[in-house]
């Protein structure tokens, strides 16, 4: 469901993956036309996976290599030095950090001009909890909000922070 809603926006944007796990967002937005993704996940063995499920993927469609980058680093020290611009950025962290990451990574977010106009943020959360961060707005929730399902909730940033 979420892929079919983001439809019409994927196709030849520019997505940031964070934890990446394996990849599934980044590479689902790869296999829908987004133009260059940037994976980033700490873990060793998962970034080892991600790598060879990215190089059979890029192997399937005939994409070049250059549509995609691995970073094995934390998502904040990724953020802190972050040089390229996102339509999209996905983020899947543990859902028992998500009360002591997420608030620092919106805010980074806003804070590296990484993002280009009509970003939309989405992270995947449990449901039934709602998840609100300074700057941000939810613009749409994707799932039902009961105990224990996941839900994608797609952020914008609020208005007064574009104002400024």
């Amino acid at each position: 469901r979420l892929f079919s809603s983001l439809s019409p926006y994927v196709n030849g944007s520019r997505v940031l993956d964070l934890f990446a796990g394996t990849g599934s967002y980044g590479l689902e937005a790869l296999s829908r036309g987004a133009v260059d993704v940037t994976f980033v996940e700490r873990d060793r063995k998962t970034f080892n996976a991600l790598r060879s499920n990215l190089a059979s993927v890029l192997k399937s469609a005939g994409l070049p290599n250059t549509v995609a980058r691995l970073h094995n680093r934390e998502v904040s020290e990724f953020i802190r030095h972050a040089t390229g611009c996102f339509d999209f950025v996905f983020i899947d962290p543990p859902y028992a950090d998500i009360d002591s990451t997420c608030p620092e990574i919106f805010t980074q977010l806003l804070a590296s001009k990484c993002l280009l106009p009509g970003i939309r943020l989405i992270l995947e959360s449990p449901g039934g909890k709602p998840f609100e961060f300074s700057g941000w707005k939810v613009d749409r929730i994707i799932g039902k909000e009961k105990k224990g399902s996941p839900v994608h909730r797609i952020y914008r940033p609020s208005p007064s922070v574009l104002d400024q």
